[in-house]
């Protein structure tokens, strides 16, 4: 399954309501209007349907909202999130119409990312990997801008992450040829071996693609969580070799 598919020319996006909802409803505004007039959309939040509706819109919005985050959005990171989130030629132009709508500016992201954060509040790896996939935008162009890394963090605690999850994230993705394997579990140095065993467990299960597959994640951020499983048995590889464990 597809993520485009979910937006079909910005008309399902009304069903989402709130932030994501709204911005659906400016950047598509005549075709919402002439889809409300036929149809009544009853927003529920424990849909599949409305959850992965938002999911979709959220991507395009915050991704587009990080790239101008440091002042302009450069063709290295529109490259980088074509790339990563695979947009089908059928879809480029509604995609591209809600990104051109959500850059504008950086600002008001927050509440965009609140309402993922309250939506998937059960599901941290989909949390997880959405950061993951801007922190890969926000690497695009080789560094990540200050200001980009405090839009990440911002957007990490809307997304209910704490402190800790966010270092996790950060260091897997921009630790490039220093990676902190302990930080990548989340454990620190002094942590015994039953607890980097069990942390090491809780995030090959939170992060399993099986997982994010079942709860009807689509096949970008299928890819996105085997990057992350990947360096996940990395760190542990090295640090049970480390520890001769």
């Amino acid at each position: 399954m597809s993520i485009w598919g979910k937006i079909i020319g910005g008309v399902a996006g009304f069903a989402v309501g709130g932030p994501l909802g709204a911005i659906v409803g400016t950047a598509f505004g005549h075709a919402v209007d002439r889809q409300r007039s036929n149809k009544i959309f009853e927003f529920n939040p424990d849909n599949l349907q409305t959850r992965q509706t938002a999911f979709t819109v959220a991507v395009i919005v915050l991704s587009a909202k990080m790239a101008k985050a440091d002042g302009h959005v450069t063709r290295d990171e529109i490259d980088a999130f074509k790339r990563i989130f695979e947009i089908p030629e059928n879809e480029i132009s509604d995609v591209g119409h809600l990104f051109n709508e959500a850059r504008q500016d950086a600002e008001g992201y927050e509440p965009y990312a609140k309402q993922i954060g309250e939506m998937f509040i059960h599901d941290q790896a989909v949390r997880e990997n959405l950061l993951g996939g801007l922190f890969q935008i926000a690497l695009a162009d080789g560094i990540v801008h200050p200001k980009e890394l405090q839009f990440l963090q911002n957007v990490a605690f809307s997304f209910n992450l704490d402190d800790d999850d966010f270092k996790r994230i950060k260091s897997a993705y921009t630790g490039a040829g220093g990676i902190d394997p302990y930080q990548t579990l989340g454990v620190d140095r002094n942590a015994s071996n039953n607890e980097l065993k069990k942390n090491y467990r809780e995030l090959s299960r939170e992060n399993h693609p099986d997982k994010l597959i079942a709860k009807g994640m689509p096949q970008e951020f299928i890819d996105i969580a085997n990057e992350k499983m990947a360096s996940i048995n990395a760190a542990y590889d090295q640090i049970s070799k480390e520890r001769s464990l």
